[in-house]
């Protein structure tokens, strides 16, 4: 049983080969480089919106192309609402560029936790997880994908998921979550602004859902970095009136990794 793609042709193409350019054009249009992240947040939007700035974090990963051999991946429920974190049982995930593996026994682990369980219907239609797999597939070689909707859930109980899949260099921690929504150019500037420096201070107790969409799964990182002694660095802050939308009612999108 495989998870189809539910947004392709509407967030990023269809077409494998048109796929396979457009990432890879985002991915060579980034100029810095860093070490590689153990974990980041990334943006879920349409390519033409967020894709510019998901690649700044994707394009760290190169170094590792061999060695990043397992993926959590996180993100908000946008369609079913539920308690808890929600995973599947599919064995792959599909996207125009092939099939990524689930990893069936890390997925079996969490189920012992009592506000993990199976909701299939979080899973099908959600995009904030799918829109990141072609980047992974692209920057990565082999993987195994541990795949999480985020319901209402605390912190604490994201934390303790991430905390037992922190595994070592061979796992990547991605959180999927955008910023703010639909106000102006300015307003948005300075909204995002300051949900980064609450991002960076691990103040996951302040971050709401109009800061962040992904606000459950980011302050559960966030708790997670502040037990572990560690720090985040926001690496690229724009929004959608930065790269293909009017200035009007913009979206935000940053992308901060933890080295």
């Amino acid at each position: 049983m495989n998870r189809k793609p539910a947004v392709a042709g509407r967030f990023y193409p269809a077409q494998p080969q048109q796929l396979h350019d457009a990432v890879i054009g985002y991915l060579a249009d980034v100029r810095q480089t860093g070490q590689v992240p153990k974990a980041m947040i990334v943006p879920h939007a349409g390519y033409i919106y967020s894709g510019p700035i998901a690649a700044t974090a994707y394009a760290r990963l190169k170094p590792a192309a061999a060695s990043i051999t397992r993926v959590v991946l996180i993100g908000p429920s946008h369609r079913v609402a539920f308690r808890g974190l929600a995973v599947s049982r599919t064995h792959a995930y599909n996207t125009p560029l092939g099939d990524v593996e689930v990893d069936l026994t890390a997925i079996a682990e969490l189920l012992q936790l009592p506000f993990v369980e199976y909701i299939e219907q979080a899973h099908t239609l959600e995009h904030s997880l799918e829109v990141h797999l072609p980047f992974l597939q692209e920057v990565l070689q082999k993987f195994t994908l541990i795949p999480i909707v985020a319901g209402d859930a605390s912190p604490e109980q994201v934390s303790q998921v991430l905390d037992m899949l922190w595994g070592g260099k061979e796992t990547l921690i991605v959180v999927s979550s955008d910023l703010s929504h639909y106000h102006d150019y300015d307003t948005a500037l300075r909204l995002d602004k300051a949900t980064s420096q609450m991002i960076e201070q691990l103040q996951y107790k302040e971050i709401c859902g109009e800061d962040a969409c992904g606000k459950v799964p980011v302050n559960g990182l966030l708790k997670l970095l502040k037990q572990k002694g560690l720090s985040i660095k926001t690496i690229d802050l724009r929004n959608s009136g930065d790269t293909a939308g009017d200035k009007q009612q913009v979206v935000g999108y940053g992308a901060y990794v933890v080295d």
